[in-house]
């Protein structure tokens, strides 16, 4: 479908759209290997600008990898978070995706394939690269990546304010907000654990060191040592200063998150909540009692899984010539 640079003229047209297709994992038209007749060194150039970018941007890792997982969460995976907005009001100009970074590594990778493969891989798919990439750049396994979305061409900032999962939701919320996009409670377990890289801002979180039920009162469920680390680096009201949220483990793609949670030093209340379920707490103590034997490619299962939310495929959207504009 065209639609003109504007978002809101193809808006009604697009929310028809999402009425009509449940946002579940259903992924029809995604495969592995889609790219390998028009694009065949698609996948190993989204690799080599990654291996790149990797070796002068490291902290980039845990942004990049949430970009997609933001991506899919509003509208489904179809490269809305990357859209530009003239009057800032599109997804990446919401607020809980002002912490999201790398727009320009995205926009790297697009001009490498733009030169090798003009008008062949979508935005949707090169997020959904660059996340596996980061995973294997950081030290964890690699999985093979359907592809074959096309991307859309609105992107609204309220919908982001509505959609994305805050850090603050309890695991009534976690699980529902899943189940509707037709993922498990396992997904939800196995994907919370890609918190083992990247940081969060402080007020992602300061509720529960600062003034967790409105009385000056910090999380119970949080460990005291902790609360006393997060508070000598976030002063109430920081806006601006990052921690990690696996620490000492940042930027290391590996299963010291799930020792995190039982100890009471999970950095979110979404972090927290997974020990309030039988499952996703037993899913924790599994990798804690085998060291991860199953995390690493229960992680593949999982983003697989997560990437076909909402998809475009076939002759649906487009494939964007840049990652920031519609066509």
């Amino acid at each position: 479908m065209a639609c003109s640079k504007l978002f809101l003229s193809c808006l009604l047209v697009q929310l028809t759209f999402l009425f009509l297709v449940p946002e579940v994992a259903h992924g029809q038209g995604l495969k592995v290997g889609f790219y390998q007749k028009a694009c065949p060194n698609a996948e190993a150039i989204v690799k080599g600008v990654i291996h790149e970018v990797m070796s002068v941007a490291p902290s980039l890792s845990g942004p990049l990898l949430r970009m997609h997982f933001h991506d899919c969460f509003v509208r489904g995976c179809e490269g809305s978070v990357l859209l530009n907005s003239p009057t800032n009001q599109a997804e990446k100009n919401a607020i809980p995706n002002q912490s999201l970074r790398g727009f320009q590594t995205i926009d790297r990778v697009k001009t490498a394939l733009e030169k090798a493969c003009p008008g062949i891989v979508s935005c949707a798919d090169i997020l959904a690269l660059v996340a596996r990439d980061m995973v294997v750049a950081t030290g964890g396994f690699s999985y093979d990546v359907e592809t074959g979305r096309r991307d859309g061409n609105v992107s609204i900032m309220n919908e982001a304010l509505n959609d994305l999962i805050p850090p603050t939701a309890n695991i009534t919320t976690l699980k529902a907000d899943f189940a509707k996009r037709g993922l498990s409670v396992k997904d939800l377990v196995v994907l919370s654990g890609g918190h083992t890289i990247g940081t969060s801002h402080c007020s992602s979180f300061s509720n529960r060191v600062y003034n967790f039920t409105g009385k000056g009162d910090a999380d119970p469920t949080l460990d005291s040592n902790y609360i006393a680390r997060l508070k000598l680096r976030c002063k109430p009201n920081d806006q601006t200063t990052l921690v990690e949220m696996d620490p000492g483990s940042v930027r290391t793609f590996d299963v010291k998150y799930f020792d995190l949670i039982p100890k009471r030093r999970g950095l979110f209340t979404s972090d927290s909540a997974l020990l309030d379920d039988s499952e996703t707490k037993a899913y924790i103590d599994l990798q804690i009692k085998t060291g991860g034997s199953t995390f690493f490619k229960d992680f593949g299962e999982s983003m697989v899984n997560m990437g076909r939310i909402g998809v475009l495929t076939g002759t649906a959207g487009e494939v964007r010539k840049v990652c920031s504009k519609v066509n």
